[in-house]
């Protein structure tokens, strides 16, 4: 748990989450640094965003890992909307592993749409974050997914809302029944 004293603000992200993230980081590499991984997949965006350094570049950059932004939603900069044209494209991703590139306005490829598996229905963006190339991002990104999000991402999340009903006692959680 920790105390978030930044408020959001749109496009600042690491600012507000990065110090705890890289902090982790740093206990890990001290305490066990036989599980120091390899590559960080972040909940959210590397270069596809509206400065082209999101939170995983920042993360990345700070930890000397390689990194790669993993975001559910379309951040829409330089042009790309999640329109019409974007949906075709979506519809037309027929199998798990199937992309298309985000091309933003400038022409520059900033992230691929990717089908995580083959029964869903809508896309992960995946963007370089630091140290990776965006071939290397994606097919690591699907390797990853057993369901829409990467494994190392989608239990993240279980664990730390299963903590938070734990710790917090939340009507229902273990934590609270028996009281």
């Amino acid at each position: 748990m920790v105390s978030l004293t930044a408020p959001y603000v749109s496009g600042f992200l690491a600012f507000r989450e990065v110090p705890f993230l890289t902090e982790l980081v740093r206990r890990l590499q001290e305490k066990e640094p036989g599980l120091m991984p390899q590559v960080l997949l972040v909940d959210g965006n590397g270069v596809l965003h509206q400065r082209g350094f999101g939170v995983a570049c920042h993360l990345g950059v700070l930890t000397e890992l390689p990194c790669i932004g993993v975001a559910k939603k379309l951040l829409q900069v330089d042009g790309l909307e999640n329109n019409a044209l974007h949906k075709e494209k979506i519809r037309l991703l027929q199998a798990g592993g199937d992309t298309f590139p985000l091309v933003g306005g400038s022409g520059t490829v900033l992230g691929m749409a990717l089908k995580s598996h083959d029964h869903c229905i809508k896309p992960l963006y995946v963007s370089v974050g630091h140290r990776m190339s965006l071939e290397a991002a994606v097919r690591l990104t699907y390797r990853c997914c057993r369901f829409r999000a990467p494994e190392p991402v989608r239990q993240a999340d279980i664990r730390s809302r299963e903590y938070i009903r734990r710790t917090l006692g939340q009507p229902g959680s273990p934590a609270s029944v028996g009281e």
